[in-house]
């Protein structure tokens, strides 16, 4: 930063990913909530081909209406990253001018969510031009994003997970009936997923063998690697956020529980974001005695175990026994008015606008590279 100016923040959402539209809304969100007082503020979007462009600033232009879902204007002028002496500017190029200089970047909020965003290629990107982020670094990204390589992890750190397995297109396609025994000895009902997926885009509930290669293909259309996981029958679905206080100690929210109503069998990509689909949420999730402290414990050691930065939000199964077992981590959660992680922080005593202005403190703090 230089002189007295304001620090600018570059919010980049979009992207090439199933959840494109997700993260146009999320975006809006955080557009309408960051301090123009504070902070310059320049909103990029990523086509669904992967361009940069200088996006509108107007947060209704992205929010979810009835029947349609936002995008990333691609007509709209191009913008790069240019790595100077001085710091990384934002440069504008249009046709109808020459390009133009918008200034240095201090932060970039990376509203995206889904592979090429939130999963440690954005972040390489920018620790590579020196760009201070909001969130994960690289590797817990990249770890977190892929649900067979995130089990991996939070086994090795001792965490409890449901039982699975992964598969891919090309152990698919050698050897079906091999897939389908390991399916069987995992025993009925599964549910199978993309394995770098989300907003429950591709996932399906199989209820016996019979829906197995149905289900397979649905996920491959998203990801040609997919997990394939005991479904957590009878379970109640609790989430936790973590965010790092200033001085970098993870703090928790209350939990939340989300109860699924309507002609909904599981949480879907309807029932989390269309607002006519009934879904119930209870914050603080009501837990028996001493559930909930153990679930605040178990997702700092997530947090921790994959190395986390800045916030997450950790989604547990609490099984008919009281027992708990990590669904998932999540390093960039949604940010959607009907979004847990806000509404937990919220329940714990931290608004909307100053949760974002703690993470992009945060972001402003910290160094890039090695740390």
């Amino acid at each position: 930063m230089t002189g007295r100016r304001k620090p600018r923040v570059a919010v980049v959402f979009g992207g090439r990913s199933s959840e494109h539209a997700i993260s146009c809304v999320s975006a809006g969100s955080v557009l309408a909530a960051i301090d123009r007082e504070r902070y310059d503020v320049v909103p990029i979007g990523i086509t669904r081909d992967g361009r940069w462009v200088l996006e509108s600033g107007d947060p209704a232009r992205l929010a979810l209406g009835a029947g349609a879902l936002p995008s990333v204007d691609g007509d709209r002028a191009a913008v790069t990253l240019a790595h100077g002496v001085s710091g990384t500017d934002l440069v504008v190029t249009d046709a109808a001018r020459p390009p133009e200089t918008l200034g240095e970047v201090d932060v970039v909020f990376p509203v995206l969510h889904g592979p090429w965003g939130e999963d440690g290629t954005l972040q390489g990107m920018l620790e590579m031009s020196g760009v201070r982020y909001v969130g994960a670094g690289v590797l817990a990204s990249a770890v977190s994003m892929d649900k067979a390589f995130m089990k991996v992890v939070l086994a090795d750190a001792g965490l409890p997970l449901m039982p699975s397995l992964t598969v891919t297109t090309r152990s698919w396609a050698a050897d079906p009936d091999a897939v389908r025994r390991r399916a069987d000895e995992l025993g009925y009902p599964l549910f199978v997923k993309p394995a770098r997926g989300g907003s429950s885009i591709g996932i399906s509930k199989v209820h016996d063998a019979s829906e197995l290669d149905g289900a397979l293909a649905t996920a491959f259309e998203h990801d040609p690697k997919v997990l394939v996981e005991v479904a957590a029958e009878g379970a109640r679905e609790v989430e936790c956020g973590v965010l790092q206080a200033l001085d970098g100690v993870p703090e928790t929210s209350a939990p939340a529980e989300l109860r699924v109503t309507g002609n909904h069998e599981f949480y879907d990509f309807e029932a989390k974001y269309v607002p006519e689909e009934a879904t119930s949420v209870d914050i603080p999730a009501v837990l028996p005695d001493g559930v909930e402290e153990q679930m605040r414990a178990l997702s700092v050691r997530a947090f921790e175990a994959v190395g986390c930065e800045g916030l997450a939000r950790v989604d547990f199964f609490v099984l008919p026994d009281g027992s708990l077992v990590v669904n998932e981590l999540n390093t960039m959660p949604g940010f959607t008015p009907l979004s847990m992680y806000p509404q937990m922080w919220a329940a714990s005593g931290l608004d909307y606008p100053a949760l974002v202005d703690r993470l992009i403190a945060l972001a402003l703090q910290r160094d890039t590279g090695l740390r």
